[in-house]
């Protein structure tokens, strides 16, 4: 399978004839996201991610994708320091189910659990938590994986009808964000969207009460607050520029 989502690059099916000796450290090392300035979300997460980040929507049509904004500059992610590690309190989940994947199986769009063998993580000397016991059954950590993956899916879906609904509703527009640099320069971030808090003030009453029982006007709420949280990120540069320095 070829680099997709982002930041995998040889995701394949998992199997306990192919796959028995390996083991995952995983959660240590963020360095695979290195080059990442936003990551996808799913709407359980716009709560925790919100107090953080900048929640942005990026994408036309179906491909719509909600994500939390990590960098200012392509191909930078504020959060992972130069030793690998998350600088902040919320990881998003794209990033802790990774290496697992769900990925289309078959033609009757099955879904297979794969791994990314790309990762630094994976290994066969036994570091970190193994996917097979030696009769080769699933030890609980790969249990545990499927059952976080089955979940993202799920929430994946979930988040594909939110997006549906903001484009049905017309209550996305285009917006950027300006920002000081610490070394003086500007820079603008573009091409994403963003709710409309007019456009929302003037929904009918059954389109609210509507979004308010299917629990996403809560989701909006949450987006529209993360809008403030730009600052954070020109204070995550201001310290990489002063580390930067002082090396």
């Amino acid at each position: 399978m070829t680099k997709q989502l982002m930041i995998y690059e040889n995701a394949v099916p998992i199997s306990a004839e192919a796959h028995r000796n390996l083991a995952v450290r995983q959660g240590t090392d963020f360095r695979f996201a290195a080059a990442l300035n936003s990551v996808p979300l799913v709407v359980a997460e716009f709560e925790k991610a919100a107090a953080e980040y900048p929640i942005v929507f990026a994408g036309e049509g179906p491909a719509l994708t909600p994500a939390a904004v990590v960098g200012l500059r392509t191909d930078e992610n504020l959060c992972v320091t130069a030793a690998g590690a998350w600088d902040g309190d919320y990881v998003p989940a794209f990033l802790r189910r990774y290496p697992f994947v769900f990925a289309n199986a078959d033609a009757e769009g099955n879904f297979a659990l794969c791994i990314d063998t790309a990762f630094e993580g994976v290994n066969e000397a036994g570091k970190g938590e193994r996917l097979f016991d030696s009769d080769g059954n699933r030890t609980q950590y790969l249990s545990n994986m499927l059952q976080f993956t089955s979940d993202y899916q799920a929430q994946h879906a979930l988040t594909r009808a939110f997006t549906d609904r903001l484009r049905e509703l017309d209550l996305l527009e285009p917006a950027t964000a300006t920002a000081s640099l610490p070394d003086g320069s500007r820079i603008s971030l573009g091409g994403f969207l963003r709710v409309s808090t007019d456009r929302l003030a003037n929904l009918d009453d059954a389109a609210v009460l509507d979004l308010f029982r299917t629990g996403f006007l809560g989701v909006i709420h949450a987006h529209v607050a993360s809008m403030s949280r730009l600052p954070g990120l020109l204070a995550r540069a201001e310290r990489r520029a002063a580390e930067a320095k002082a090396a």
